[in-house]
């Protein structure tokens, strides 16, 4: 693989003026890398983002079409550089055809595919049926996409235009109560690539290279206290990374507490640098030393695994239809899984894409196996908050249902 890297570009370049939209770290500053994971074939672009310094890579997947022409998977913010880099793919190879909207859920992928269509007017775009939006649910032109050349993915795949190259999976809507989640996974069949935005993730051990363009979130992680300066090292870094990673899936690890008002405040006038980048000083993170070992059981040497998150909050509400939507993947002959987020590209094969859903099989699914119990203890109050509100459903009432069909 080859990376292309962001210097010779400007902060002008980067620029996103449109962050308030989502207002995630780092605003309105969007660096971007592209990587060529098969050569003259399939590119990632790869950008970041986060909330409180939990930042993980955003990815987008550019695929080379024949005879000529390109197809974007899942968009990132189409900054200068981004443009850039894209058209110089379009020199090559052809100009951008197609754009593929692979999430129903996922703001913070959606969001961009109506800028990033702009910027190639003679794309079509294809969006992942059952859309919606929140507070509001608006029509896909209110949202940015373009009217005249935004159409529904095709229920039957054969019938999209890129369906000679290109093969894709619907998986079936799952009523979470607010709203549906649903996302596309696509196959080319050339390079022998799957690509799923949510479904599956594989967490590395290092920090992410993108990362590495701007280590302070990690940096700012990897301290114990407050008074603790801000030290640049490669052991700081990936510390800072796995912390993140463990806030990333679970909100809330077994191994975090968090210092009471008082404490964090006292603590803050002890910090060797108070500005606003470093929250005036507040750091109320409080770390077991077991924390290690958490992450290793979340890391799961670096295997592919759905998210805790998915685990407990979704896929186990629908699980007759992910089983299902895993199988129908499972039938294609992909060797790399190239995900939205964290580690790609993944070496797989349909038999381990397969396994990685086997906790559904489980009755009422649980969420894991082998990660620990009580690291999911925050993401199961969530799930009980939103069940007593009435806007999930309760799994067994889901399972019951489920079985009447």
């Amino acid at each position: 693989m080859s990376v292309v890297t962001s210097a010779p570009f400007s902060r002008r370049d980067r620029a996103w003026p449109f962050w308030p939209v989502v207002p995630l770290y780092p605003y309105g500053q969007r660096p971007t890398q592209r990587v060529e994971v098969v050569k003259d074939t399939l590119w990632t672009f790869e950008q970041f983002q986060g909330i409180f310094y939990v930042v993980v890579p955003i990815r987008m997947t550019v695929v080379r079409l024949e005879p000529t022409g390109l197809l974007v998977y899942s968009p990132v913010a189409p900054t200068s550089e981004c443009i850039a880099l894209v058209r110089e793919l379009e020199e090559r190879h052809g100009p951008v055809k197609y754009i593929v909207m692979s999430t129903v859920t996922g703001i913070e992928h959606k969001v961009f595919v109506g800028p990033f269509a702009r910027r190639f007017p003679a794309a079509q775009v294809y969006v992942t049926p059952n859309q919606w939006s929140f507070p509001l649910n608006l029509p896909l032109p209110w949202l940015g996409l373009p009217g005249d050349r935004t159409h529904l993915l095709p229920a039957d795949s054969s019938q999209a235009p890129f369906a000679d190259q290109v093969d894709y999976a619907l998986l079936p809507k799952i009523d979470l109560g607010l709203g549906p989640f649903g996302e596309t996974a696509c196959f080319h069949r050339a390079s022998r690539t799957l690509l799923v935005t949510d479904a599956i993730v594989a967490i590395p051990a290092e920090p992410p290279a993108i990362l590495q363009l701007d280590p302070f979130p990690l940096l700012f992680h990897a301290r114990d206290s407050a008074a603790e300066a801000i030290v640049d090292t490669p052991a700081n870094r990936r510390k800072g990374w796995q912390r993140i990673a463990l806030f990333a899936f679970y909100f809330r690890p077994s191994t975090l507490d968090v210092a009471a008002a008082g404490d964090m405040f006292r603590e803050a006038k002890q910090a060797p640098v108070r500005s606003r980048q470093h929250y005036f000083g507040l750091y109320p993170f409080r770390w077991r030393p077991d924390w290690p070992q958490s992450f290793a059981a979340l890391h799961n040497h670096g295997q592919m695994q759905v998210a805790p998150i998915l685990k407990t909050l979704i896929f186990n509400r629908g699980p007759e239809a992910v089983l299902d939507w895993a199988s129908a993947v499972a039938t294609w002959e992909f060797e790399r899984i190239i995900p939205a987020h964290l580690e790609a590209p993944v070496a797989a094969t349909p038999a381990q894409f397969l396994a990685a859903f086997e906790f559904l099989r489980s009755a009422p699914a649980q969420p894991s196996q082998s990660l620990p119990e009580a690291d999911f203890e925050l993401l199961q109050q969530i799930e009980a908050l939103l069940i007593s509100r009435g806007i999930a459903r309760p799994r067994a009432e889901l399972t019951k249902q489920s079985s009447l069909k």
